[in-house]
Parts: structure tokens; sequence; C-alpha cells
């Protein structure tokens, strides 16, 4: 029912700059919180960003803060990830994922199919 898709991924050089979307459909966007996840590889999937569903709070893994800023426009359905001064570690496949709270932890519920972000010289 639900779906997302990235875009917006690339090739960038070190201390370059990106932006990736993710586009969501076939549920109501604004009732979610979402989240950015990232997989490198032989690495385990992490959890990189999050927004609440009215973009009020943010968060995000200390290796990324200060770089990264996750934002949302809820009248577009559409969550975003803007990634500054972009390390060669930053390269992985980058997710989006909307969840819901149960009380006691991030219930995700939807998952794109993810875009590639290489950083390299």
């Amino acid at each position: 029912q639900g779906q997302l898709v990235e875009s917006g991924g690339g090739l960038v050089q070190p201390g370059g700059s990106l932006r990736v979307s993710c586009a969501a459909s076939g549920f109501t966007f604004s009732s979610y919180v979402m989240r950015w996840y990232r997989q490198a590889p032989g690495k385990e999937r992490e959890l990189v960003a999050h927004i609440t569903s009215t973009g009020g709070r943010t968060n995000y893994i200390d290796s990324v803060k200060g770089r990264f800023t996750i934002s949302r426009d809820n009248a577009k359905n559409t969550v975003y990830l803007q990634m500054n001064s972009l390390k060669p570690e930053d390269t992985a496949v980058y997710y989006c994922n909307a969840a819901l709270w149960t009380g006691a932890s991030w219930a995700d519920r939807y998952w794109g199919q993810g875009t590639q972000v290489t950083v390299s010289s």
C-alpha cells in the first residue's frame, strides 16, 4: 500500500554536497515520523537521521551532526536529506523509512528501494 521512492544520489567528491529526496504515497504521510538509513558495503544498515511528523524535532547519529540536515514538506509528501562536507565513509545506499511509535520503540512501516551515494575523488 504505502510506497517510498528515493532520488538524488550520485557521485560526489569529498567535501562536496548532495541532497537526496524521498517521495511518499499510499499512506497518510503527515502522521508518520520519517527516517533516513544507510548501508555501506559489508556493513549493517544504520539509522542516520530522524524527523517528527511536523518537522518540529530532528535527531542524527553523531558522525553526521553538523553536516547533514533532514527536513520534510508535508504538502508535497516528501522528506529530504541535505548532505554537506561529505566524506568517503558516507558512501552507502541511502534508504527512506516511515515509522510509528509503539510506546516502546519505533516500528518501521514502509521502506524505499534506496539511492546510491558515492563519495570519492
